[in-house]
């Protein structure tokens, strides 16, 4: 016994409408197996590495380790490497920013002084460098004393020249950065 389907010209004007679409579908899936996707993706160009500024921070010391409040301020000591030709830059800033996991505590420390570099005797073979203190007294924005924990810091400089509305950027060293444990 065979059974026969005879459909109404509806269902058949339909299965029509989707048969190309279908078609379609299969020709793309071809087409993803057998191209490579990451052959159609743009590659980036590889781009130069930049070179290292001639403003560096060439140590950085945390005392004392692991840090507690009450054992007075945690201090940090910056060896700073400054160019040969300051070209107009007045002004060494440097800064540390010290936060909590959760961003919830921070604390900004920044040190400014006058650029004064030594008179080399040795005809400027070696550029010159300075020491900057910083001191964080263990106290948040808020002024209360920093919980227990892991803080990240990041420590920046940069020079500065007097410009016509106040001090102006002239060179940035890379920053350094790192973690701390505050008991």
């Amino acid at each position: 016994m065979s059974t026969c389907f005879i459909f109404s010209p509806r269902v058949q004007a339909g299965v029509r409408r989707i048969r190309p679409i279908l078609a379609l579908l299969g020709i793309c899936l071809c087409l993803s197996i057998v191209l490579p996707i990451d052959g159609l993706a743009k590659t980036k160009p590889p781009r130069v590495p930049r070179p290292e500024p001639e403003l560096k921070i060439v140590d950085l010391n945390i005392a004392p380790t692991p840090y507690a409040p009450s054992d007075g301020p945690l201090q940090f000591s910056v060896t700073v490497q400054l160019p040969k030709e300051l070209n107009g830059a007045t002004i060494l800033e440097v800064t540390s920013l010290i936060s909590s996991p959760s961003k919830t505590s921070l604390r900004f420390l920044t040190h400014r002084q006058p650029v004064q570099v030594p008179a080399d005797a040795n005809g400027g073979s070696e550029r010159p460098k300075i020491s900057i203190e910083l001191s964080w007294d263990g106290q948040d924005h808020r002024k209360q004393l920093a919980g227990s924990g892991t803080y990240a810091y990041e420590v920046r400089t940069k020079l500065l020249a007097n410009g016509e509305k106040g001090p102006r950027t002239m060179m940035v060293a890379w920053p350094k950065r790192g973690t701390l444990e505050v008991k």
